[in-house]
């Protein structure tokens, strides 16, 4: 006869509570799944009415708390990887060739890296490139340079006209362009969709023979970048627009640098006649999305808003950040979506390539400094212009292929081997203009060794283009104090 084992009283309580502690989980799961399914299933309803342009990004936060919350991040300027993010970084400190590159150009004085959408506004009031306007119809900059500040312009394009928004000078809208790169730059306030507000980008689609509005959505998650993100310049001699500095894409022959070069030959087209060696140049503005387009994450369809503008989620709601930023601040979120290398890995993958393009590109730059000089010895030495022409035409395809890549935002890593190519064209293209010159010098007797500047500074860069800087500063903090506030005056809220 066997006799049945009691469990013990305290075995019956931990299997109790134990019961009781699965219970009360599974009902914070259910609870959760719930909820979130709500969240899911939420139906948006808007708390404001939007007009048809309306430039107040508060406004659209109201319909729109997550993006508008996310988006206001991009005012944090804390990120900074190896060779950007967006910290500020005055790039002549960084590399003080760039001032002689561009000597005779508004950029020699002042060129800092992005800092973002969110100060779009502020910066472009206060860098030297814009001067110091005092009347509407003071110079230097066209009222054309406030076409990608922010949606306050395809307000005023819808009221003016794109040419009767370009004409002008800069300083006449400094008080209706005030609210920074926004919602209505790129959604229809409707349906969200996204929306071309730049007609620059469809005037560049039609004059390829190819039609915007059928690019798909997957497409148009780059387009809406594309329309500032891209190498433009400002054509007055429109018919439609005699005189005026219509914005527009040199995209007759296609996306790449050799096709806007082809194009610019055809419109005998230069920005500025650099100081030093006379050579009409070509300034490259920040062709992203064309290098882009070589690369080959957009072989693939990886469009700009999926590694800069990642999905993210909130409770049951997946949306798109709109804290447009670097990749590698987030390499969780936007590399490893598709890689499966460890971050470590994959951030060492870009900056080995950004290392040895700035290898070939600081290259480049010296050769095309030594041209620039060696070009002025020449002139002062009785050269004419029929010898020098063909030296300033390598000396202009030399800058081009340099600026297209210098100038373009994340180029090393969006496409490293076109990138490559281009800046071996320009190394190229700046030897041969030196060999012309040394036979144009040997010609008028100078067989000596050409005396290089001492430009190891940005200071040391922009005395010897001749830069009183102090002077430049000092109008511009008067002009900050006495014509901003005015400007603020006139705005409209």
């Amino acid at each position: 006869m066997t006799t049945e084992k009691k469990r013990a009283p305290w075995v019956n309580w931990v299997l109790f509570f134990g019961t009781m502690v699965i219970v009360f989980l599974l009902g914070l799961l259910a609870s959760s799944i719930t909820e979130r399914r709500a969240e899911s299933e939420y139906v948006f309803k808007p708390r404001v009415e939007l007009s048809e342009y309306e430039p107040r990004n508060e406004l659209w936060g109201e319909n729109f708390p997550r993006e508008y919350q996310s988006y206001l991040r991009t005012g944090d300027t804390n990120f900074r990887s190896k060779f950007n993010g967006n910290a500020w970084i005055d790039e002549l400190a960084e590399d003080p060739r760039l001032v002689v590159l561009w000597a005779g150009y508004a950029f020699s004085k002042d060129y800092s890296s992005s800092r973002g959408h969110f100060y779009a506004i502020t910066d472009i009031r206060k860098t030297l490139r814009t001067g110091t306007p005092r009347l509407p119809e003071d110079g230097p900059q066209p009222a054309t340079c406030w076409t990608c500040k922010g949606p306050d312009v395809p307000r005023l394009m819808e009221k003016l006209g794109p040419a009767g928004f370009y004409k002008g000078q800069w300083g006449a809208l400094g008080h209706e362009v005030v609210n920074f790169i926004g919602c209505a730059d790129c959604h229809d306030p409707k349906t969200m969709d996204l929306r071309i507000t730049r007609p620059a980008l469809t005037e560049a689609f039609q004059a390829m023979g190819k039609d915007i509005s059928k690019a798909t959505h997957q497409e148009m998650r780059s387009l809406v970048c594309a329309q500032c993100h891209v190498e433009y310049y400002f054509n007055k001699k429109r018919e439609d627009a005699p005189g005026v500095a219509y914005l527009t894409f040199p995209w007759k022959y296609g996306f790449s640098a050799d096709s806007a070069l082809k194009y610019y030959e055809e419109a005998q087209f230069a920005d500025f006649t650099h100081q030093i060696s006379k050579a009409p140049i070509l300034k490259a503005q920040h062709p992203d999305y064309e290098l882009y387009l070589t690369g080959i994450h957009a072989d693939r369809g990886v469009a700009c808003a999926d590694c800069h503008m990642p999905y993210i989620k909130e409770g049951g709601q997946k949306f798109t950040s709109h804290r447009i930023t670097s990749p590698l601040e987030n390499i969780s979120g936007t590399c490893q979506v598709c890689h499966r290398e460890r971050e470590e890995t994959l951030r060492e993958n870009v900056y080995e390539r950004q290392e040895k393009v700035k290898e070939i590109r600081d290259k480049a730059e010296i050769e095309l400094v030594k041209a620039h000089v060696e070009s002025k010895a020449a002139w002062d030495a009785g050269a004419t212009e029929a010898e020098m022409a063909p030296v300033l035409k390598h000396i202009r395809y030399s800058q081009w292929y340099w600026d297209y890549t210098s100038a373009s935002h994340g180029a090393s890593f969006h496409s490293p081997i076109e990138v490559s190519r281009l800046i071996g064209n320009a190394i190229d293209e700046a030897k041969e203009a030196r060999i012309l010159l040394a036979r144009v010098l040997a010609s008028h007797g100078k067989n000596q060794p050409i005396s290089y500047p001492d430009i190891a500074t940005k200071a040391a860069a922009q005395q010897f283009i001749g830069l009183n800087m102090a002077q430049l500063y000092a109008k511009k903090a008067e002009w900050i104090q006495t014509v901003l506030p005015e400007w603020d005056k006139k705005v409209k809220h």
